[in-house]
């Protein structure tokens, strides 16, 4: 099986790749030298299993998610298809700033869902043929309490301060409003007054 490396990551290296001879993304967690062989094993499976759970139920409640082809649970490694569309991250400006209402609506139902993905960057947004696809279910895990999805929040924010700085605050308030359309008022409320206390306690307080 052919494979070119695509993306080094902390946890995982993802490499590009063919099953059944259509195009795919392999993912494969890395061994962790520092930890005990045993637990690392135990580790990696745990999540590799974790990983292609969530990606099957996110897909069960309308989020658009590569398929899953294969998971080899003794080597941590997923075999998924890759979707040939462009990363939101990439997209002009004026395209992110639309499509941030679509992304909130996506956040918000994965929210409503009890799913926490736990990356939200704008490169973990595929646009292809007019869908927004979310990938990279790594770090995702099973929550409904509103601390963990403001957590979400807060990264998705601070990448679009961070990357996307000229268009930051059209793209937010879009965000919001699909969020919000999906979520309803009052966990909308309760959600973003939880992002203000984590940004008020974190290393953005303002200095008074």
């Amino acid at each position: 099986m052919l494979m070119k490396l695509r993306k080094k990551g902390a946890e995982a290296d993802i490499y590009q790749s063919k099953w059944q001879n259509s195009k795919a993304i392999l993912k494969i967690r890395k061994i962790k030298n520092y930890r005990d062989p045993s637990l690392d094993s135990k580790i990696r499976k745990q999540r590799t299993i974790k990983e292609s759970q969530i990606i099957s139920l996110v897909k069960s409640f309308g989020i658009p998610t590569p398929l899953v082809y294969f998971v080899n649970l003794e080597k941590a490694i997923i075999v998924m298809q890759e979707i040939p569309g462009k990363p939101v991250h990439d997209l002009p400006e004026s395209k992110i700033i639309e499509l941030s209402k679509e992304i909130g609506k996506l956040v918000g139902t994965l929210h409503k869902n009890g799913v926490m993905h736990g990356d939200l960057t704008t490169s973990n947004f595929i646009l292809f043929q007019n869908t927004v696809f979310v990938i990279d279910f790594g770090l995702s895990q099973n929550t409904i309490k509103p601390e963990d999805h403001a957590v979400d929040l807060r990264l998705i924010k601070e990448i679009l301060n961070s990357a996307h700085a000229k268009i930051m605050e059209p793209a937010w308030k879009n965000f919001l409003i699909g969020y919000k359309s999906i979520v309803g008022n009052t966990n909308y409320i309760k959600i973003t007054k939880l992002v203000s206390d984590i940004e008020s306690r974190g290393r953005y307080a303002a200095v008074t």
